[in-house]
């Protein structure tokens, strides 16, 4: 029998990473559908994890601190 390697691809195939954990975030009811509405379904987690970081920008600004983000641009 020939000794033949499982997979010639160097690790994993695939998207990278996004570096992001999972949270479970209760939203109202009906506030699903109001953001799928706006932006689609499959773009609800990235129009939530945009308006998170929008607020925290805001807010840490008007505490007169730097966001960690705001460094990369």
């Amino acid at each position: 029998m020939t000794d033949f390697p499982i997979s010639v691809s160097p690790g994993r195939m695939g998207r990278p990473p996004l570096k992001v954990k999972p949270t479970v975030v209760r939203l109202p009811e009906g506030m699903n559908e109001r953001i799928d509405a706006l932006v689609g379904k499959n773009q609800r987690a990235k129009f939530i994890r945009e308006a998170v970081s929008k607020e925290l920008q805001r807010l840490e600004r008007a505490a007169g601190k730097q966001s960690p983000e705001s460094n990369d641009t």
